[in-house]
Protein backbone atom coordinates (compact mmCIF):
# COMPACT_ATOMS: atom_id res chain seq x y z
CA UNK A 1 0.00 0.00 0.00
CA UNK A 2 1.36 3.40 -1.00
CA UNK A 3 1.07 6.02 1.68
CA UNK A 4 0.36 9.51 0.50
CA UNK A 5 1.96 12.56 2.05
CA UNK A 6 0.05 15.39 3.62
CA UNK A 7 -2.29 17.25 1.32
CA UNK A 8 -1.05 20.66 0.24
CA UNK A 9 -2.64 23.61 1.97
CA UNK A 10 -5.22 25.73 0.11
CA UNK A 11 -2.65 28.55 -0.08
CA UNK A 12 -0.05 26.23 -1.65
CA UNK A 13 -2.57 24.93 -4.16
CA UNK A 14 -3.53 28.50 -5.03
CA UNK A 15 0.13 29.37 -5.65
CA UNK A 16 0.56 26.34 -7.90
CA UNK A 17 -2.58 27.20 -9.85
CA UNK A 18 -1.51 30.82 -10.25
CA UNK A 19 1.98 29.74 -11.39
CA UNK A 20 0.47 27.40 -13.98
CA UNK A 21 -1.80 30.18 -15.19
CA UNK A 22 1.12 32.60 -15.62
CA UNK A 23 3.22 29.97 -17.43
CA UNK A 24 0.33 29.13 -19.78
CA UNK A 25 -0.30 32.81 -20.45
CA UNK A 26 3.37 33.41 -21.25
CA UNK A 27 3.47 30.37 -23.53
CA UNK A 28 0.44 31.68 -25.44
CA UNK A 29 2.06 35.10 -25.71
CA UNK A 30 5.31 33.60 -27.01
CA UNK A 31 3.36 31.58 -29.58
CA UNK A 32 1.56 34.70 -30.82
CA UNK A 33 4.86 36.56 -31.08
CA UNK A 34 6.55 33.76 -33.04
CA UNK A 35 3.53 33.48 -35.35
CA UNK A 36 3.62 37.24 -35.92
CA UNK A 37 7.34 37.24 -36.70
CA UNK A 38 6.96 34.31 -39.10
CA UNK A 39 4.01 36.00 -40.83
CA UNK A 40 6.06 39.17 -41.27
CA UNK A 41 9.09 37.31 -42.65
CA UNK A 42 6.94 35.27 -45.06
CA UNK A 43 4.85 38.19 -46.29
CA UNK A 44 5.17 38.68 -50.07
CA UNK A 45 4.14 42.32 -49.61
CA UNK A 46 7.32 43.25 -47.72
CA UNK A 47 10.86 43.48 -49.01
CA UNK A 48 13.70 42.08 -46.92
CA UNK A 49 14.51 45.38 -45.24
CA UNK A 50 10.94 46.18 -44.24
CA UNK A 51 10.30 42.63 -43.03
CA UNK A 52 13.46 42.65 -40.94
CA UNK A 53 12.55 45.99 -39.34
CA UNK A 54 9.00 44.89 -38.49
CA UNK A 55 10.20 41.54 -37.13
CA UNK A 56 12.74 43.28 -34.89
CA UNK A 57 10.04 45.64 -33.57
CA UNK A 58 7.68 42.76 -32.81
CA UNK A 59 10.40 40.80 -31.01
CA UNK A 60 11.56 43.87 -29.05
CA UNK A 61 8.03 44.66 -27.88
CA UNK A 62 7.53 41.05 -26.80
CA UNK A 63 10.79 41.13 -24.84
CA UNK A 64 9.62 44.23 -22.99
CA UNK A 65 6.44 42.43 -21.93
CA UNK A 66 8.34 39.27 -20.95
CA UNK A 67 10.89 41.23 -18.90
CA UNK A 68 8.12 43.12 -17.11
CA UNK A 69 6.11 39.97 -16.38
CA UNK A 70 9.15 38.19 -14.97
CA UNK A 71 10.23 41.11 -12.83
CA UNK A 72 6.74 41.64 -11.45
CA UNK A 73 6.73 38.10 -10.13
CA UNK A 74 9.88 39.03 -8.20
CA UNK A 75 8.64 42.46 -7.12
CA UNK A 76 7.75 41.31 -3.62
CA UNK A 77 11.28 40.00 -3.02
CA UNK A 78 14.39 41.78 -1.83
CA UNK A 79 17.53 41.68 -3.97
CA UNK A 80 21.02 42.17 -2.51
CA UNK A 81 22.36 45.34 -4.09
CA UNK A 82 25.43 43.49 -5.38
CA UNK A 83 23.24 40.82 -6.97
CA UNK A 84 21.03 43.44 -8.63
CA UNK A 85 24.15 45.16 -9.99
CA UNK A 86 25.54 41.85 -11.27
CA UNK A 87 22.32 41.30 -13.19
CA UNK A 88 22.67 44.78 -14.69
CA UNK A 89 26.17 43.89 -15.90
CA UNK A 90 24.71 40.79 -17.54
CA UNK A 91 21.99 42.86 -19.20
CA UNK A 92 24.59 45.21 -20.70
CA UNK A 93 27.04 42.50 -21.74
CA UNK A 94 25.92 42.52 -25.43
CA UNK A 95 26.98 46.17 -25.72
CA UNK A 96 30.47 45.20 -24.60
CA UNK A 97 30.70 41.98 -26.56
CA UNK A 98 29.26 43.14 -29.88
CA UNK A 99 30.16 46.83 -29.92
CA UNK A 100 33.06 49.19 -29.50
CA UNK A 101 31.74 50.69 -26.27
CA UNK A 102 33.94 50.35 -23.18
CA UNK A 103 31.55 50.01 -20.21
CA UNK A 104 33.17 50.48 -16.81
CA UNK A 105 31.29 49.33 -13.71
CA UNK A 106 31.87 50.68 -10.20
CA UNK A 107 30.53 48.07 -7.77
CA UNK A 108 28.17 49.16 -4.98
CA UNK A 109 29.26 48.48 -1.37
CA UNK A 110 28.61 44.90 -0.30
CA UNK A 111 27.13 46.19 2.94
CA UNK A 112 24.50 48.23 1.12
CA UNK A 113 20.86 47.73 2.03
CA UNK A 114 18.96 45.15 -0.02
CA UNK A 115 16.79 46.59 -2.77
CA UNK A 116 13.04 46.01 -3.02
CA UNK A 117 12.37 44.05 -6.21
CA UNK A 118 10.52 46.96 -7.77
CA UNK A 119 13.40 49.38 -7.17
CA UNK A 120 15.97 46.90 -8.51
CA UNK A 121 13.91 46.34 -11.66
CA UNK A 122 13.41 50.07 -12.29
CA UNK A 123 17.08 50.84 -11.62
CA UNK A 124 18.22 48.33 -14.25
CA UNK A 125 15.68 49.63 -16.76
CA UNK A 126 16.79 53.21 -16.11
CA UNK A 127 20.46 52.37 -16.69
CA UNK A 128 19.71 50.41 -19.87
CA UNK A 129 17.65 53.31 -21.24
CA UNK A 130 20.33 55.82 -20.26
CA UNK A 131 23.13 53.92 -21.97
CA UNK A 132 21.09 53.62 -25.16
CA UNK A 133 20.30 57.35 -25.02
CA UNK A 134 23.98 58.19 -24.63
CA UNK A 135 24.87 55.95 -27.55
CA UNK A 136 22.17 57.55 -29.69
CA UNK A 137 23.02 61.17 -28.87
CA UNK A 138 26.72 61.32 -28.16
CA UNK A 139 28.65 58.47 -29.83
CA UNK A 140 30.75 57.83 -26.71
CA UNK A 141 33.74 55.47 -26.49
CA UNK A 142 33.45 54.92 -22.73
CA UNK A 143 30.57 54.83 -20.27
CA UNK A 144 31.05 54.62 -16.50
CA UNK A 145 28.21 53.21 -14.37
CA UNK A 146 28.21 53.51 -10.59
CA UNK A 147 25.71 52.43 -7.93
CA UNK A 148 25.86 53.47 -4.29
CA UNK A 149 23.55 53.38 -1.25
CA UNK A 150 23.18 55.95 1.53
CA UNK A 151 20.84 53.79 3.61
CA UNK A 152 17.69 55.47 2.31
CA UNK A 153 18.32 55.76 -1.42
CA UNK A 154 19.93 53.98 -4.35
CA UNK A 155 22.26 56.47 -6.04
CA UNK A 156 23.01 55.89 -9.72
CA UNK A 157 25.70 57.74 -11.65
CA UNK A 158 26.26 57.34 -15.40
CA UNK A 159 28.99 59.27 -17.21
CA UNK A 160 30.22 59.14 -20.81
CA UNK A 161 32.90 60.79 -22.92
CA UNK A 162 30.61 61.65 -25.83
CA UNK A 163 29.72 64.96 -27.44
CA UNK A 164 28.14 66.36 -24.26
CA UNK A 165 24.94 67.64 -25.88
CA UNK A 166 22.37 65.70 -23.85
CA UNK A 167 19.84 67.71 -21.80
CA UNK A 168 17.13 66.75 -19.31
CA UNK A 169 14.53 67.70 -21.93
CA UNK A 170 15.82 65.28 -24.56
CA UNK A 171 13.05 62.97 -25.83
CA UNK A 172 15.30 59.94 -25.46
CA UNK A 173 15.38 60.53 -21.68
CA UNK A 174 11.61 60.81 -21.27
CA UNK A 175 11.12 57.14 -20.27
CA UNK A 176 13.76 57.61 -17.56
CA UNK A 177 12.08 60.75 -16.23
CA UNK A 178 8.75 58.89 -16.06
CA UNK A 179 10.23 55.91 -14.22
CA UNK A 180 12.11 58.07 -11.71
CA UNK A 181 9.06 60.23 -11.12
CA UNK A 182 6.87 57.18 -10.49
CA UNK A 183 9.20 56.19 -7.62
CA UNK A 184 9.38 59.71 -6.15
CA UNK A 185 13.04 59.94 -7.13
CA UNK A 186 15.27 62.68 -8.56
CA UNK A 187 16.96 62.89 -11.97
CA UNK A 188 19.61 65.35 -13.15
CA UNK A 189 21.67 65.75 -16.33
CA UNK A 190 24.92 67.71 -16.62
CA UNK A 191 26.63 68.03 -20.00
CA UNK A 192 29.73 69.81 -21.24
CA UNK A 193 30.13 70.09 -24.99
CA UNK A 194 33.16 68.11 -26.10
CA UNK A 195 33.59 66.44 -22.72
CA UNK A 196 30.51 64.26 -22.26
CA UNK A 197 27.37 63.95 -20.15
CA UNK A 198 26.65 62.82 -16.61
CA UNK A 199 23.29 61.45 -15.44
CA UNK A 200 22.48 61.30 -11.74
CA UNK A 201 19.52 59.37 -10.33
CA UNK A 202 18.24 59.02 -6.76
CA UNK A 203 15.70 56.27 -6.08
CA UNK A 204 14.18 55.91 -2.58
CA UNK A 205 14.64 52.37 -1.25
CA UNK A 206 11.12 52.48 0.15
CA UNK A 207 8.81 52.71 -2.90
CA UNK A 208 5.86 55.10 -2.59
CA UNK A 209 2.59 53.62 -1.37
CA UNK A 210 0.57 52.36 -4.29
CA UNK A 211 -2.60 54.30 -5.11
CA UNK A 212 -5.95 52.62 -5.63
CA UNK A 213 -5.71 49.96 -8.30
CA UNK A 214 -6.67 51.46 -11.65
CA UNK A 215 -8.88 48.50 -12.58
CA UNK A 216 -10.93 49.11 -9.43
CA UNK A 217 -11.22 52.83 -10.03
CA UNK A 218 -12.29 52.89 -13.69
CA UNK A 219 -13.91 50.56 -16.18
CA UNK A 220 -11.34 49.35 -18.74
CA UNK A 221 -11.98 47.31 -21.85
CA UNK A 222 -9.83 44.19 -22.49
CA UNK A 223 -7.89 46.12 -25.16
CA UNK A 224 -7.30 49.05 -22.80
CA UNK A 225 -5.92 46.64 -20.20
CA UNK A 226 -3.47 45.30 -22.80
CA UNK A 227 -2.40 48.82 -23.72
CA UNK A 228 -2.02 49.75 -20.05
CA UNK A 229 0.24 46.75 -19.44
CA UNK A 230 2.54 47.86 -22.26
CA UNK A 231 2.52 51.51 -21.13
CA UNK A 232 3.56 50.44 -17.63
CA UNK A 233 6.33 48.35 -19.23
CA UNK A 234 7.70 51.52 -20.81
CA UNK A 235 6.57 50.85 -24.39
CA UNK A 236 5.91 53.86 -26.61
CA UNK A 237 2.94 54.07 -29.00
CA UNK A 238 4.78 52.50 -31.94
CA UNK A 239 5.88 49.46 -29.92
CA UNK A 240 2.36 49.10 -28.51
CA UNK A 241 0.93 49.13 -32.03
CA UNK A 242 3.40 46.48 -33.20
CA UNK A 243 2.78 44.18 -30.24
CA UNK A 244 -1.02 44.37 -30.49
CA UNK A 245 -1.28 44.40 -34.28
CA UNK A 246 -2.97 47.81 -34.46
CA UNK A 247 -2.08 51.13 -36.06
CA UNK A 248 0.03 53.69 -34.21
CA UNK A 249 -2.90 56.13 -34.31
CA UNK A 250 -5.15 53.52 -32.67
CA UNK A 251 -2.54 52.93 -29.96
CA UNK A 252 -2.37 56.70 -29.37
CA UNK A 253 -6.18 56.79 -29.14
CA UNK A 254 -6.21 54.05 -26.48
CA UNK A 255 -3.49 55.80 -24.45
CA UNK A 256 -5.47 59.07 -24.60
CA UNK A 257 -8.57 57.23 -23.38
CA UNK A 258 -6.60 55.72 -20.50
CA UNK A 259 -5.31 59.15 -19.48
CA UNK A 260 -8.85 60.55 -19.58
CA UNK A 261 -10.40 57.66 -17.66
CA UNK A 262 -7.66 57.71 -15.01
CA UNK A 263 -7.97 61.47 -14.64
CA UNK A 264 -4.27 62.09 -15.17
CA UNK A 265 -2.35 64.31 -17.57
CA UNK A 266 0.93 62.44 -18.16
CA UNK A 267 2.14 58.94 -18.95
CA UNK A 268 4.21 59.01 -15.75
CA UNK A 269 1.04 59.39 -13.67
CA UNK A 270 -0.62 56.64 -15.69
CA UNK A 271 2.37 54.35 -15.11
CA UNK A 272 2.19 55.02 -11.37
CA UNK A 273 -1.49 54.07 -11.31
CA UNK A 274 -1.19 51.18 -13.74
CA UNK A 275 1.77 49.64 -11.93
CA UNK A 276 -0.49 49.05 -8.93
CA UNK A 277 -2.47 46.49 -10.89
CA UNK A 278 -2.02 42.89 -9.90
CA UNK A 279 0.29 40.90 -12.23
Amino acid sequence: MIESGPLPSPASRALVIEHERVVAEQADRHAVTLESVLAILRSPRLDDRAARALAIEAAAAALVVLRTSTDRQRSALLEPVTGAFARLRSDLRPLVRHGDLDVQFVEPPTTGRALPGEVAHEARAIVRSAVLALLDRGAPHRVRIQWDCDGLNLLIGIRDDGEGRLTAHDDSLRPIVERVSALNGDFEVASTVGWGSELSVRLPLDPPARPEMLDDAVDLSPREREVLTLVVAGARNRAIATQLGISENTAKFHVSNLLRKAGVATRAELVALGASRAP
